[in-house]
């Protein structure tokens, strides 16, 4: 159960990267709403980050937990702000995702 609520707290991580990318975007009252979803969604990652460690492992939840984070946040990236899909960025994203993998099956 625990690895579920890291892998939600790793989606709240992706939210507060995007919510900080539509924050950049916006001018405004529009840009106000933009980073108080960022405070939200930081608020929501950490307290689930908190609950996933107390049963893992510190080390792997939270390198798995930044790792989902950047994976996201790179896909966003890409997907909806645009930014550039060259070849050694996914080769780089392909291999961050394999080592949380290699993290979640080598945890105890």
């Amino acid at each position: 159960m625990n690895w579920i609520i890291l892998v939600v707290a790793g989606l709240f991580e992706v939210a507060f990267a995007f919510s900080l990318g539509k924050a950049k975007e916006s001018t405004g009252n529009e840009m106000y709403v933009w980073y108080a979803a960022f405070l939200v969604a930081l608020s929501i990652s950490m307290g689930l980050l908190i609950k996933a460690t107390q049963t893992l492992p510190i080390g792997t939840a939270y390198a798995v937990w930044t790792g989902i984070g950047a994976v996201g946040t790179v896909l966003v990236g890409i997907l909806v702000f645009k930014e550039p899909a060259t070849f050694l960025r996914l080769f780089f994203l392909t291999t961050l995702i394999g080592s949380i993998i290699g993290l979640k099956a080598v945890a105890h």
